[in-house]
């Protein structure tokens, strides 16, 4: 019984290490540290928000879970917290995680300007370290979002978060990162799909990146000098970059599986088709061998004599007992007969039909002949015996009235004696 419980245990620790290790190698290959924040999801909220109060309580809700960031590694979700720069009619608004007492790390900005015409410009642009290079969005509201109306105000105070490390709102309960696949799924949910969302690659306010750099924020990078994002990945300059090369992967992975697939139906069907060809071919001529031959005998003895059931009996005997190489061998031989099969049997049948026609005719000529000879041979007998008769009657009828009359004369005679005798 220990036994099989230690054997139990080891299956299933040996199972749960491939599980684990097949896991770390799918989440390797196709995920990055930019994938567990949606920009156009952060986007979205800002312009459903009332203020930037109600904008952070947006962000770090586990209702909503906006962001899957883990910069610090402790196995929960890292709090964003919104500190905003003004500066004139420019403003720039900072998200930043959490990571430690004191220190923080930018993750993206949203730059708001109003124009002399009073129309707001907003852009969403990720950090360079984090997306890459110029990875920004240009959201279109439907709407006109009603925190515009708190920028432009007179006497207005920039925003500035008072949370901190291990000092959070009481709505705020820290979770686990989701893996992200699951996290792309749930956050769709929370994009807005009436709003757009522009990528474009260039910064519109030259006054909100000298902002930005003066209140910069990058304990992350301090620590993870090496895992910046053109480090992690080669080739690309920003998340944009990244996606379409993804997407082109995938295109290609697709193709490439639809073109294996059709390739080996392709390969299968025409292995299969080139057999049952084979096949059909072969069996067919032998059967067709078999077939013809027979029907040629049978013709032959149905024009030759009445042993047609013996043949067949001997033809289907021989038959059963041969082995598949003498049925081979029996086509080989029985190919050549197939013409002279289909060409004797057809005159074999019009001989055949010719004879029977000249029997026929033959047969009624000497029935007729024969019936006219015996119906005068009758006739014949019936004169040459009523003449006969005649005769005979004639002369039993005289000789039956010459005994008559001799007997009456003896009558007579007698009677006279007897008269004379008396007298």
């Amino acid at each position: 019984m220990k036994t099989k419980l230690l054997l139990i245990g080891l299956l299933s620790l040996g199972f749960a290490t491939m599980q684990a290790q097949a896991g770390a190698t799918v989440y390797a290959k196709n995920s990055d540290i930019s994938d567990n924040l949606d920009l156009r999801a952060v986007a979205s909220i800002f312009g459903e928000s009332a203020n930037l109060q109600d904008f952070e309580r947006r962000l770090n809700e586990p209702k909503y879970q906006i962001s899957n960031l883990d910069l610090n590694d402790d196995n929960q979700v890292d709090y964003l917290r919104v500190i905003e720069s003004v500066e004139n009619r420019t403003h720039v608004i900072i998200i930043q995680a959490v990571l430690d007492r004191d220190v923080y790390q930018d993750v993206a900005t949203i730059d708001l300007e109003r124009d002399s015409f009073n129309k707001v410009h907003i852009q969403v642009v990720g950090n360079d370290f984090i997306y890459g290079q110029n990875y920004i969005y240009e959201p279109v509201y439907t709407v006109t979002p009603v925190i515009y109306t708190s920028f432009w105000v007179t006497n207005y105070r920039p925003y500035y978060s008072s949370w901190r490390w291990n000092y959070y709102p009481t709505y705020y309960t820290a979770w686990r990162p989701y893996p992200i696949y699951r996290y792309r799924s749930n956050i769709n949910i929370s994009i807005n799909v009436n709003n757009h969302y522009n990528y474009v690659n260039t910064r519109r306010s030259s006054a909100a990146v000298v902002i930005y750099n003066s209140n910069r924020s990058y304990g992350y990078e301090r620590r993870n000098p090496n895992n910046g994002f053109s480090q992690r990945n080669s080739n690309v300059n920003n998340r944009y970059e990244l996606d379409q090369r993804r997407v082109a992967s995938r295109e290609t992975n697709r193709r490439n599986n639809t073109y294996s697939s059709t390739n080996r139906v392709t390969d299968r069907t025409a292995t299969t088709n080139r057999d049952y060809s084979q096949n059909r071919t072969s069996p067919s001529r032998e059967n067709n061998t078999t077939v013809r031959p027979t029907t040629r005998d049978y013709s032959q003895n149905r024009s030759s004599s009445t042993g047609t059931s013996v043949d067949r009996t001997y033809t289907s005997r021989d038959y059963n007992s041969r082995n598949t190489t003498q049925r081979t061998e029996s086509t080989r031989d029985y190919t050549p007969n197939r013409t002279s099969s289909t060409v004797v049997t057809p005159t074999q049948r019009t001989e055949t039909t010719r004879d029977y026609s000249q029997n026929r005719g033959n047969t009624s000529r000497d029935n007729s002949s024969q019936r006219t000879e015996s119906t005068r041979g009758n006739s014949e007998n019936r004169t040459s015996s009523a003449r006969q008769s005649s005769p005979q009657s004639s002369n039993d009828q005289r000789s039956n009235s010459v005994s008559r009359s001799n007997s009456s004369s003896r009558e007579n005679s007698s009677s006279e004696r007897s008269s004379n005798r008396r007298s």
